[in-house]
């Protein structure tokens, strides 16, 4: 629902403007959490300190990370402070789109699965409805079933000499997309949540630097940029490239620095959910083919 407003030809509100503007896929509950999020004074106010900081802070950790073994790493302590972070101070809004973006995420690439391997890959599908759910090591998941899915995709296409094209709409398999709303628990809005989804993530960020091994932050921030990869499959799938002109994150085969992950982790999300969006737009329109 959009908010009573009055509109000033004079100062016209750039939220209002794009939550009128429908060029994107994004479904139209995240666009308000994601505008409303946009919106707060947590964003205005507190990103501009916490960003530097962040930023400042990823460096320092990966500097001493260098020095630091392998095995003093700890991704239950990791997921953890997620956890508790999430609980008490961030934002309803922020909860519900982190919540939205890991059955997205889980959801797409099952579609994938389904049309282009049969349903033969094998994955961890994530699809917390608490967020204690998310203490399950869900975040660094996450990011390993975007790469063992590429490369067990890949894998099959070449052991079967197949290659990924056009599939005819009638002939696509949608029953991996499925509405989850109702799946999610009744999220925490007290006065103490009040944190914004783009200052949570520069926080978060440089805690995955500092329990995660070099490595496998490097490989998570690296993550971020497989969103042309899975766009693409989706665009060929569909003969649908225009697609591609709403992914963000630019190819992998050259990696963005680890400083700017907070940032291109807000990308990633939006990313996803065009992609989502529009699996979901070509299901409504076979749908009305059929009938």
């Amino acid at each position: 629902m959009l908010p009573e407003y009055k509109h000033d030809l004079n100062n016209p509100d750039p939220w209002i403007a794009l939550m009128l503007d429908h060029s994107t896929f994004i479904d139209q509950k995240a666009k308000e959490a994601l505008l409303r999020n946009n919106a707060s004074k947590s964003r205005q106010f507190l990103l501009p300190v916490i960003r530097p900081i962040a930023r400042l802070s990823i460096g320092v950790v990966q500097l001493v990370r260098i020095f630091v073994p392998r095995k003093l790493t700890s991704t239950k302590a990791l997921h953890t402070i997620i956890c508790w972070g999430m609980r008490y101070f961030v934002s309803r809004d922020a909860n519900y789109l982190i919540f939205r973006h890991f059955h997205i995420g889980s959801q797409i690439l099952s579609f994938l699965n389904m049309n282009l391997a049969g349903g033969t890959l094998q994955g961890r599908p994530l699809y917390p409805q608490i967020i204690s759910d998310f203490g399950k090591n869900t975040f660094v998941q996450h990011d390993l079933n975007i790469y063992n899915f590429i490369i067990q995709l890949n894998t099959y296409l070449l052991e079967n000499k197949k290659s990924i094209g056009f599939i005819e709409s009638d002939n696509i398999n949608f029953s991996a997309i499925q509405d989850f709303d109702g799946q999610i628990e009744e999220l925490p809005n007290k006065w103490h949540n009040f944190l914004d989804l783009q200052s949570a993530i520069e926080l978060y960020t440089p805690l995955f630097g500092a329990f995660l091994a070099d490595q496998d932050f490097w490989r998570a921030s690296n993550s971020l940029q497989l969103d042309e990869t899975i766009a693409l499959y989706v665009a060929k799938i569909s003969n649908q490239p225009a697609i591609l002109g709403l992914v963000s994150n630019k190819h992998p085969m050259v990696p963005f620095s680890t400083f700017e992950a907070g940032f291109r982790l807000m990308l990633h999300g939006l990313d996803a959910e065009n992609l989502y969006g529009f699996i979901k737009l070509m299901r409504q329109q076979s749908q009305k083919q059929i009938a």
